[in-house]
């Protein structure tokens, strides 16, 4: 993880959205319990305001690694569900 991931810019905290496209784009949230990133009503507050799809796993922040089979299981939902 720490060889793929970059660096925060300002840009991406201070450009803005032109659009939102949660709001004409179907999607799906995996949520994790065991966060201590981002607290799970956080997490659930967005994927509700969303409209998400949502699946919610006992796991940590770093969800592709301690639980990838549940990562895999939710990507081929929305593919399956968006064909």
């Amino acid at each position: 993880m720490a060889t793929t991931q970059r660096p925060i810019t300002d840009a991406t905290l201070n450009d803005t959205a032109t659009e939102a496209a949660w709001k004409t784009i179907p999607s799906w949230a995996l949520t994790t319990t065991r966060d201590l990133n981002i607290p799970i009503a956080a997490q659930r507050l967005m994927a509700d305001r969303a409209g998400s799809h949502t699946r919610e796993v006992k796991a940590s922040h770093a969800v592709t690694v301690s639980q990838p089979q549940a990562v895999a299981r939710l990507i081929k939902q929305a593919d399956h569900a968006t064909r």
